[in-house]
Formats: structure tokens, sequence, C-alpha cells
């Protein structure tokens, strides 16, 4: 039996032998030639002006919930669409039950405010 593995354990000791080669080869024969340049932080080609923590408005959480609802919902109702008529009633009753909570976060987007751009 240990026999049919053996062709695995081969490949996976050859590759990580491979993989670990080429690494160190890197380290040993890149070239080192540290600067300002090379070690400053990159931040789209300017100066950093602001700290990294900062904190960011609620409107960008508010989008990615909106997105997640929506991209949720595409997720589940093409294969419920494509298994309805297998599923009958209580698929449809369950899909409609998710679709309500859906909505009610879809509601809850909207009274904040996440659909208003500035």
């Amino acid at each position: 039996m240990l026999e049919n593995y053996l062709p695995v354990l081969v490949f996976l000791a050859v590759g990580l032998i491979v993989g670990v080669v080429m690494v160190m080869m890197g380290f040993a024969l890149g070239t080192r030639r540290p600067d300002s340049e090379k070690l400053s932080p990159y931040e789209c080609g300017f100066e950093a002006f602001e700290d990294a923590r900062m904190k960011f408005d609620v409107r960008y959480y508010l989008v990615a919930i909106l997105f997640i609802i929506f991209d949720l919902e595409i997720a589940f109702l093409f294969p419920w669409a494509i298994v309805l008529d297998k599923i009958g009633g209580v698929g449809l009753v369950a899909m409609t039950v998710f679709l309500g909570v859906l909505v009610v976060g879809f509601i809850y987007e909207w009274k904040k405010g996440a659909l208003e751009w500035e």
C-alpha cells in the first residue's frame, strides 16, 4: 500500500528541494545595494503625508456591506434558479426568506446613506 504513495512523496520532495535551492540561489547570487529610495515605503509615487492607522469613514464599511449583500444574492440566485423545478415550494420559501434578509440589509444601507455619493 505504501508503494502507491511513493511517487507522490518523491514529487513533493523534489518540489521542495527545487524550491529551497532556487530561494537560496537568489540570496547567494543576488546583488545587495540598498539606498534610501529602495528602503523607503512606496506610497503611490509621493511622500506619505498621514499615519497609516488613520480612521476610515464609516461609509467605506457601508459600501463593503452593500457589496457583500449583492454578491451573496447573485451567488445564491443562479444555482437556485437552475434547480427551482427540483426543489419546489420549499426552495421557493427558503429563497424568499433569504432575499427578505438581504432586503432588510439593503434598506439599512439605504437609510444610513451609503448610496449617496459626495
